[in-house]
């Protein structure tokens, strides 16, 4: 088979494969690629030495055995057995729920997670998120300092487990979308320094040397990190792929990119039948990045939206700590200004940030489903000191009411595992660094950083004790418990509602009525009205006349109609969601005149 490898630094490249060495020829003068003929097979260990070094992984390695540091394996994905022909599902309409596979279940593989997925099913969910599976030091993390950008975490099943996972989710209905990384490589396993300039001086990042876009030698790095975006959703078949922290690809050549990646990405799209999509998460609150490439934007499919998050979580916990600030001066026009508009600072100035912040986005021109709304994700609940979730300050009812605006706003929904059910477990950080050195700055780092705002720092978890990991695992007795089963109940509600009610998918920022108050928010969507009381009092709410006879079709608890003039009387702590009386048609006049009857 043919082996070859991008080492523009190295003046000698010698391939060892299973105990074998063979010689590799330079390619065309000034590539700086290099290549072989040996012979190899499925499963197949080598690796390229350098200049007369030890073996190093393959950059495009498929599959490291033996962790990153190890040597690479021959995977033939056309070996794969896939048993579900799959259309595809787009992202208008969908219903995202993110995963971690390392603690989506407490055995902490696609096995295990496959098993679970009858319960996304019926839940109601689209999509599948699944955070990274590049491999990392160690056997638990996060994920998102993996190294090897094309390989998938051996301890969670390597390529085959994630394959039969894609399969056995679309078997279900469900599509899948993978969170990648490409803005840094984790601190330790990552060799591809030694290979060529992958990275680069030029701009810096919080993980340091920026991954190299724009300087010399960049037009292969681009292609490295494009291609491995287009092997997983060819060669795994999957849906999507989350794009983590974009805002951290530094790039000033003519065309950015991330444009060059969704072109590629709508191209493979056409070739294979099927919708695929990006979606970005940015804190540059930029329409630019998913506006269309024809009409000068980066042509993404959708980003996060963190506004709409800080609004909902500051009306909710009534927390105003770092980034919520802004947010808490005034929750719920915060949170009447994302429903109407996506971005909360679209231009104003930041107190976070200590400068004005981001960009105004047209609801005219930019489909609602293009931002992701949600109430909690792995970051907002696993970057807090503890790891909390919701749930561990919120009751049952608030928690509700967060369901309603998140399911039925425009955006584009998404839930972190176990947020449907309310659950009590944290999600806390986690490493699993095989590094002594670096698994004490770690450990260290985090206890300084949540010491500075107060926190004890015999209470911040450690990171690489195997007990944090264990804590973070979902416990999958809850949701036949109480309230656990209730609150689940409702997401079922909510989710059913959503794929049944065109007005709830509508991608118009359409309100037929939307208000924020101290404690309520309401908004009418289609014939679809939809109520919260996020207060401890019963709130007398004008629906207007509109609402008069509406039918109730979801509600958190018994929750009466509007009276003859419009008005609901709202429980505290309860969402509710209503139908407008159908309007009578005007009679139809008779037709009058030559040859009428």
């Amino acid at each position: 088979m043919l082996f070859e490898v991008w080492a523009p630094r190295a003046g000698q490249v010698t391939l060892w494969a299973d105990g074998g060495t063979y010689a590799m020829a330079p390619g065309p003068a000034g590539t700086g690629w290099w290549r072989c003929e040996a012979p190899g097979t499925e499963g197949t260990r080598y690796g390229f030495r350098l200049d007369g070094g030890p073996p190093l992984p393959d950059p495009r390695s498929r599959r490291q055995p033996d962790g990153p540091d190890g040597t690479s394996a021959v995977v033939d994905v056309s070996r794969f057995a896939w048993r579900h022909a799959w259309p595809g599902r787009p992202l208008p309409g969908a219903v995202l729920y993110e995963l971690h596979v390392g603690t989506f279940t407490r055995e902490g593989t696609f096995e295990a997670a496959a098993a679970k997925l009858p319960h996304l099913a019926e839940l109601g969910v689209t999509h599948v998120e699944v955070m990274p599976v590049c491999p990392f030091p160690g056997r638990h993390g996060w994920g998102y300092d993996g190294v090897a950008p094309w390989a998938v975490h051996e301890p969670y099943g390597g390529p085959e487990g994630l394959a039969r996972f894609v399969d056995a989710a679309h078997g279900r209905g469900l599509g899948v979308v993978l969170d990648v990384v490409h803005n840094h490589l984790g601190p330790s396993g990552n060799h591809l320094p030694s290979f060529g300039p992958y990275f680069t001086d030029a701009h810096h990042t919080p993980w340091g040397a920026a991954v190299n876009l724009d300087g010399p030698g960049s037009a292969e790095v681009r292609a490295y990190l494009t291609a491995s975006a287009l092997a997983w959703l060819r060669d795994y078949r999957l849906d999507g792929l989350r794009l983590d922290a974009v805002h951290a690809l530094a790039d000033t050549s003519p065309e950015h990119f991330l444009a060059e990646l969704s072109a590629a990405v709508d191209d493979l799209a056409a070739r294979l039948g099927r919708p695929l999509f990006l979606v970005a998460e940015s804190d540059r609150n930029d329409p630019a990045t998913t506006t269309p490439r024809e009409a000068g934007g980066l042509g993404l499919h959708a980003q996060w939206n963190d506004d709409f998050h800080h609004a909902l979580h500051t009306a909710l916990t009534g927390e105003s700590q770092g980034y919520y600030a802004d947010f808490a001066a005034d929750p719920a026009a915060a949170l009447g200004k994302t429903l109407r508009s996506g971005f909360f600072h679209d231009g104003a100035y930041s107190s976070f940030r200590g400068r004005r912040h981001g960009h105004p986005l047209d609801p005219g021109v930019t489909p609602a489903h293009r931002l992701l709304g949600y109430a909690q994700t792995h970051d907002q609940v696993g970057n807090r000191a503890l790891g909390d979730r919701l749930s561990a300050a919120l009751s049952p009812g608030l928690l509700a009411c967060a369901a309603a605006l998140v399911l039925c706003a425009p955006f584009t929904p998404m839930l972190f595992m176990g947020e449907e059910w309310g659950a009590r477990t944290p999600w806390q950080y986690f490493t699993d660094h095989t590094d002594p050195g670096l698994a004490e700055a770690v450990r260290t780092g985090r206890r300084r950083e949540f010491t500075a705002h107060g926190w004890p720092e015999e209470e911040i978890p450690d990171p690489q004790d195997p007990a944090t990991r264990d804590r973070s695992c979902l416990d999958w007795a809850e949701p036949s418990r109480e309230p656990h089963a209730a609150l689940l109940a409702w997401y079922r509600r909510l989710i059913a509602l959503r794929h049944t009610e065109p007005a709830l998918t509508d991608p118009r920022w359409a309100y037929g009525d939307l208000s924020a108050d101290a404690r309520t928010v309401r908004f009418a969507r289609g014939p679809l009205h939809v109520a919260v009381n996020l207060g401890a009092e019963t709130a007398a709410l004008r629906m207007g006349a509109a609402a008069a006879g509406a039918q109730v079709v979801a509600a958190w608890r018994p929750v009466p109609p509007p009276d003859a003039e419009g008005v609901l009387r709202l429980p505290p702590e309860t969402a509710v969601v209503l139908r407008a009386a159908a309007v009578p048609a005007p009679p139809v006049a008779a037709a009058t005149g030559a040859g009428g009857t």
